[in-house]
């Protein structure tokens, strides 16, 4: 007598509902930020000069982070952002009191060089891990559901109308 293979190892409901938790995170994280990378990658946005203020550094074990934060003034005049960090600037780049070209692309505290910025990296990242780990966890299952479901108008498996007429 053949014996029948062994039923799929389940995930625990727990397991899925705390993944299914963190891809919700991921995506919460990066969809509010894909439209702020994008114009910061293109350098999309309202043209002006950044003035240096201050240099703020966090050492790590093996290096360094820095960030200039100073003043944004748009080109025409109208708009004025005081407090802001450059995006990309470290120790090396400014002096205090210097200016340099940047964009206002919108974010509350930061503004952009000229060239852009390759911060549409990690937004990217997070949004495809983020979806990721939902398609891990619910494709399969849903595909599995949809083809068990038979296609709309075919016949009903079961006794059909009529049925108990002809078998007397």
């Amino acid at each position: 007598m053949a014996q029948e293979p062994p039923a799929g190892r389940r995930r625990s409901p727990g397991f899925t509902a705390v993944l299914t938790l963190i891809g919700l995170f991921l995506l919460y994280l990066a969809v509010p930020s894909i439209g702020p990378a994008v114009r910061a990658a293109r350098a999309d946005g309202i043209p002006g000069t950044f003035t240096a203020t201050r240099l703020d550094c966090v050492e790590h074990p093996g290096h360094e982070a820095c960030t200039w934060s100073g003043d944004f003034r748009s080109d025409d005049g109208t708009v004025r952002r005081a407090g802001v960090a450059l995006y990309g600037a470290d120790r090396d780049y400014l002096r205090t009191g210097q200016r340099t070209r940047a964009v206002d692309v919108g974010r509350p505290s930061r503004v952009y060089g000229p060239g852009g910025s390759m911060e549409w990296v990690f937004t990217a990242l997070l949004l495809l891990a983020g979806l990721g780990l939902l398609a891990f966890l619910y494709v399969r299952p849903l595909l599995r559901l949809a083809a068990a479901r038979p296609p709309a108008g075919a016949p009903v498996p079961g006794p059909q109308p009529g049925a108990e007429a002809r078998s007397r």
